[in-house]
């Protein structure tokens, strides 16, 4: 896990606000519920990214955290976590998995809870929701950690992606211990484009693979 892993995963923009920074899906605190028995310190590592980025906005994408509830064990990651984050504007989209993290936000001013955040005509949002009743000309959103399958000398494996739906963009989770859904059904859980036809897919170096069919299970 390294710096360069985090900035393919994330988007970083020039807006109205400053230097904006984007990233989607951390998870934090994923270890026990996913079996794993030691501590990766992921949500540290994520936090020096953030830092020696030094932009003038973080946006979170929701699902800051794993469990739905706040074991102590959460809230002590959380709070390890936005502490090295105070010099820091954030806004966080809240998803599916955020329960009570409002409990965790109050002693950090600088962050602040949101279902959408609207900026410069580009809403944030998680994606797990109806979308919100205004005007916008793009949108960036997560929630179901988009991959595909890619055939890589003979062997297929999962790779996480970038996927584009007309005016939208979902982006990857931004933790590399999490793999991702395969997109034809992640796509599902998204109320407002679960009847999409087609998508185009960038990996997460840029590379771009192609439109990609929901109806198809075709690998690239």
């Amino acid at each position: 896990m390294n710096f360069e892993s985090f900035s393919k995963l994330s988007l970083e923009l020039k807006t109205s606000l400053g230097k904006t920074l984007i990233l989607a899906d951390p998870h934090i605190a994923f270890e026990l519920s996913r079996g794993i028995r030691i501590r990766t310190y992921f949500e540290k590592k994520l936090a020096e990214f953030i830092n020696s980025n030094n932009p003038d906005l973080v946006i979170l994408l929701g699902d800051i955290k794993e469990p739905i509830g706040m074991s102590t064990f959460t809230k002590k990651l959380l709070l390890e976590f936005f502490s090295n984050l105070r010099d820091f504007r954030i806004i966080i989209t809240k998803g599916n998995h955020d329960g009570l993290i409002e409990e965790i936000i109050t002693e950090f001013p600088n962050v602040k809870v949101v279902n959408h955040f609207l900026l410069d005509d580009v809403l944030f949002i998680h994606g797990h929701q109806n979308l919100p009743d205004m005007e916008f000309k793009k949108a960036v959103l997560g929630h179901i950690h988009p991959a595909v399958s890619v055939k890589v000398g003979g062997v297929v494996r999962k790779a996480k992606c970038f996927l584009k739906i007309s005016k939208f963009l979902i982006m990857p989770t931004i933790n590399p211990y999490l793999e991702g859904f395969e997109i034809r059904e992640g796509i599902k859980m998204i109320p407002f484009l679960k009847n999409s036809k087609e998508g185009e897919v960038f990996l997460p170096d840029g590379t771009y693979l192609g439109s990609i069919k929901f109806d198809s299970y075709s690998n690239f």
